[in-house]
């Protein structure tokens, strides 16, 4: 995916949405396509609006898609956190 800065002007999410999709996804990790996904939040958006929110959490390596299209939550940040603390070589 890649950002399309025109699309993001004008379907900008607020913050509250991208944390309720974050949390959706984190919740129902590996449940949904990425269609089915959209229909099931809570609360109803734009496509382009889900999309960018999609997009931001692809690249900040939040979520991933596995090779069937599941959207899948990646993001531990007490690994992150142990994995800072080694040593390195």
């Amino acid at each position: 995916m890649k950002f399309n800065i025109e699309e993001i002007i004008t379907r900008s999410p607020r913050l509250e949405t991208v944390v309720m999709v974050e949390k959706f996804i984190k919740e129902n990790s590996g449940e949904f396509k990425k269609t089915e996904l959209f229909q099931k939040l809570p609360k109803k958006m734009m496509w382009g609006t889900f999309n960018v929110i999609l997009q931001y959490l692809e690249d900040s390596n939040k979520i991933g898609m596995d090779k069937e299209g599941f959207i899948v939550y990646l993001w531990n940040p007490e690994l992150i956190k142990k994995l800072s603390g080694r040593k390195r070589y």
